[in-house]
């Protein structure tokens, strides 16, 4: 009796585990502050969504800076994309690694993108823990798009 029911809780652990692939490329273009184009070795183009973060729309304050910010952090290099879904766009949504650095977190520190709370369930805690410290310090410390009177999160801006 007891082998049936061990078997079923294993089973529903299993399904429960998230899956997370590793995908390699060369960056090619940096679409904004949170959103990008790699080349992998097949010459396929992905475009890739930084998760953890959301970053100010194009038209919105910081919008530029903070795309110009991840330009300079990735452009050209090669990176590592730890990823484990796709958005409703069909974006590779990950964690994007540069020369060992978590790109996603520096833009976060660097003031060029809020720590997206919404989706924080889909981070490790570590992560969690990194991305809203990092997240407190740019704002105490009015480091890019903190640097603003009244900063608008690109979500409440899209509602408009």
């Amino acid at each position: 009796m007891l082998k049936p029911c061990i078997s079923l809780v294993l089973l529903w652990l299993c399904a429960c585990t998230v899956q997370a692939d590793t995908l390699n490329g060369k960056v090619v273009k940096t679409t904004d502050g949170d959103t990008l184009v790699i080349l992998d070795t097949d010459m396929t183009q992905h475009k890739i969504r930084l998760s953890g973060i959301d970053a100010p729309e194009s038209n919105q304050p910081f919008g530029q800076r903070s795309k110009e910010a991840l330009s300079a952090l990735v452009a050209g290099q090669e990176v590592e994309v730890d990823w484990h879904k796709r958005d409703r766009y069909q974006r590779i949504v990950g964690k994007v690694i540069a020369q060992g650095r978590d790109v996603n977190l520096a833009q976060v520190r660097a003031g060029m993108a809020w720590w997206y709370r919404k989706y924080a369930n889909e981070q490790s805690r570590v992560d969690q823990q990194l991305y809203e410290v990092a997240e407190a310090k740019a704002m105490r410390d009015r480091v890019g798009l903190w640097s603003d009177k009244d900063p608008i999160p690109p979500w409440e801006w899209r509602k408009h």
